[in-house]
């Protein structure tokens, strides 16, 4: 196992939001606190058993590969290249005259980076069981990647590091994160919560982010970008629309060009007391996953872009550990890292 810089093709943009310490699940679980594993913060379930997860649209196996293959932008001949088959049966199992096998459903999806939540439902809609499991990162299975996953948000403090699923809740939090949280309270109040939607939601962060209609178009272009990659994924589609349908967001972000491309090196810049934060953003991802969370999974570390900045992190880290040593410990105490 290792982690990669998402910066493949067709991996989305550098994120830019900050979100708050507590996060919402796609399918309204109950959230659990309990810091645990020193500085880390968990959020989800904690009894999740291993399920086969997938979208499943109502539609044939033919019809959901045509989406993917026009996802994708490619015709028969490319895809048919692609996956090393003939283009006579591509057509053929497209306008179901023909019954692909396991094998062909996983080479076609391999071939179209179908992410493996979605591999599932053409498997089931050409009639086969799923292949690819969803595991809790609590699970034992994962113990070796949820070991890994903390140590490396360990290692980034004092810097802000959160541990998202496909839809930016959150999973993880390190102790970093936790501290730039605090100086902007009152964003618990707005639930569900999660990255995007606090930016969005006028009682979130948006009130302190200066630079707000500039971050919030980022933002767009990459939802919209990861719903549009992924024809089946319904939920992502209601995502946009919620953000859109946020009060003062322009009319004119419904349409597909935004105004033109966004700067080179976009920042966060947030206004606390007299000051500004100015952050920039890293993504990591799992580099060998075979189970969905992980490879749903999206690691963000927040920068300091500025010596201000930087400043403040070190200033925060440093009265957390001079509070702790002068204070006893209580079991309730919450640690400055790991």
């Amino acid at each position: 196992m290792h982690f990669d810089i998402a910066v493949a093709k067709k991996k989305p943009e550098t994120s830019h939001w900050l979100v708050s310490s507590i996060a919402s699940t796609a399918s309204s679980e109950a959230l659990h606190w309990s810091p645990e594993n020193g500085s880390t913060y968990h959020f989800g379930s904690r009894s999740r058993k291993p399920q086969f997860a997938t979208t499943i649209p109502d539609m044939s196996f033919g019809v959901l590969l045509r989406r993917w293959r026009a996802a994708r932008h490619l015709s028969q001949l490319d895809l048919a290249l692609d996956a090393e088959i003939s283009t006579r049966h591509l057509s053929c199992v497209e306008r179901g005259r023909a019954q692909p096998s396991r094998e062909m459903v996983l080479r076609l999806a391999e071939a179209l980076q179908v992410p493996h939540r979605e591999r599932n439902a053409l498997l089931l809609a050409a009639g086969y069981a799923p292949l690819y499991r969803q595991t809790g990162l609590d699970a034992p299975e994962l113990e070796a990647a949820r070991r890994a996953v903390e140590l490396f948000i360990a290692q980034l403090e004092p810097y802000p590091v959160l541990v998202m699923d496909r839809y930016w809740n959150i999973l993880r939090m390190n102790s970093g994160a936790k501290r730039i949280l605090d100086l902007f309270p009152g964003c618990e109040s707005v639930t569900p919560l999660n990255g995007p939607r606090l930016v969005f939601h006028p009682n979130g962060l948006r009130p302190v982010i200066e630079n707000w209609e500039l971050i919030a178009a980022h933002i767009i272009r990459r939802v919209r970008r990861e719903a549009a990659d992924n024809p089946s994924d319904e939920i992502m589609e209601r995502f946009l629309e919620e953000l859109l349908s946020y009060p003062a967001v322009p009319s004119r972000w419904r349409m597909l060009d935004l105004d033109g491309s966004s700067p080179p090196f976009l920042t966060l810049n947030y206004k606390w007391k007299n000051a500004t934060l100015r952050w920039f953003s890293t993504l990591t991802t799992l580099g060998t996953p075979l189970d969905i969370a992980l490879q749903e999974l999206r690691i963000e570390t927040l920068f300091a872009a500025d010596e201000a900045t930087r400043a403040v992190v070190n200033r925060l880290a440093e009265e957390c550990f001079a509070s702790q040593s002068s204070e006893p410990k209580h079991s309730s105490q919450l640690p400055c890292t790991t």
